[in-house]
């Protein structure tokens, strides 16, 4: 178990058998709260650990980032002091984007790279963004696109009071993607595996093919039910994948 936690990492359930650690990284707008039950689902060994983003949850009064590489580098400086164990990352949309490059960062820090990374919902970072942008729309404007990308629970949506809390935090969010500018570097040493929605009309198959370019180690792409959001709906297949190749990963103990 991580013994002295930061703002950064939820605290992990208490677990003797550690050998693993699993840093899961959520959508824009998310929190750790996304990643509650996957202790449930994955090997014993594997400690999930939730980060937390500024502006969220007990951070919610912190400055947000509205740039990828400060919140990288902060984040980086972070999870130093628990990359004693191998480790992965697992990252939704923003958080996948968010794993990609922070990855690059602990390169840069002569830290240990992760085993792996699970990468899901996001295109490949090489890739131009085409979409719109949206994080300097008008309120009214914006929360349509938001109904549009079906991220944000209906409930959330007609809650005026709350809605007015959450977009300043989505605007920051959806400018760290809409700012973000991709540098070419030396290709990951990490194993990949990406996951995509069959019913995304955000990010197509082909997006997530191109994530095969960013590693010189074994690529898997896995499409599941579902929209752009489809690690709700598609909770357990996403864990009995993520499950059966934390399992296969050579260097990993098995449970």
């Amino acid at each position: 178990m991580i013994e002295t936690l930061n703002s950064w990492i939820a605290s992990p359930r208490s677990n003797s058998q550690t050998t693993f650690r699993l840093f899961c990284i959520p959508y824009a707008g998310g929190g750790t709260s996304v990643f509650h039950k996957w202790p449930d689902s994955l090997p014993s060994y594997v400690e999930v650990c939730p980060i937390r983003l500024p502006g969220r949850e007990s951070r919610l009064m912190e400055p947000r980032f509205t740039k990828l590489f400060p919140l990288v580098r902060e984040l980086a400086k972070s999870l130093h002091p628990f990359l004693n164990l191998p480790f992965a990352f697992f990252g939704h949309s923003l958080g996948a984007l968010i794993c990609f490059e922070l990855a690059r960062q602990l390169r840069r820090q002569n830290d240990p790279d992760p085993y792996h990374l699970f990468i899901s919902a996001y295109r490949a970072p090489q890739l131009p963004n085409h979409n719109p942008p949206l994080h300097q729309l008008p309120d009214a404007e914006f929360i349509k696109r938001l109904r549009d990308l079906n991220g944000t629970p209906e409930a959330v949506l007609q809650n005026e009071g709350l809605l007015q809390m959450l977009l300043p935090l989505l605007r920051a969010d959806f400018a760290i993607l809409e700012t973000y500018e991709y540098v070419s570097e030396a290709l990951l040493t990490s194993s990949i595996s990406v996951f995509g929605g069959l019913q995304d009309s955000i990010v197509s198959q082909d997006h997530l093919a191109a994530w095969r370019d960013q590693t010189n180690n074994t690529f898997t792409l896995h499409m599941l039910p579902g929209d752009h959001f489809f690690l709700h709906d598609a909770q357990s297949d996403l864990l009995q994948v993520i499950n059966r190749e934390l399992v296969q990963l050579a260097q990993i103990p098995k449970g």
